[in-house]
């Protein structure tokens, strides 16, 4: 099991990227949460299967048909202890 941090910049507010990236988690069986950041970027927590977590990692790179992703950012964290996906408001 692989847990990561992830943090994408772009356009990626307003664009249903927190309920896009929920789906694609739990189309993987994939744990976490995702939320908006002040600053316009998106932050998730992911953990699951390795391959699963690598693949929504590639994922994040193209994002919803209406997003514009310039950076996926990557690091090691701890497993998140609720179970599910879940968006922060």
């Amino acid at each position: 099991m692989m847990a990561k941090h992830v943090h994408v910049t772009g356009r990626v507010q307003g664009v249903s990227f927190r309920a896009w990236t929920r789906d694609q988690a739990e189309a993987r069986g994939i744990s976490g949460w995702v939320q908006n950041r002040p600053d316009g970027s998106v932050e998730a927590v992911i953990a699951g299967d390795d391959e699963m977590v690598e693949a929504l990692i590639a994922a994040f790179h193209r994002g919803p048909a209406s997003a514009k992703v310039t950076d996926v950012s990557v690091s090691e964290t701890n497993a998140p202890s609720k179970p599910g996906f879940h968006i922060i408001s």
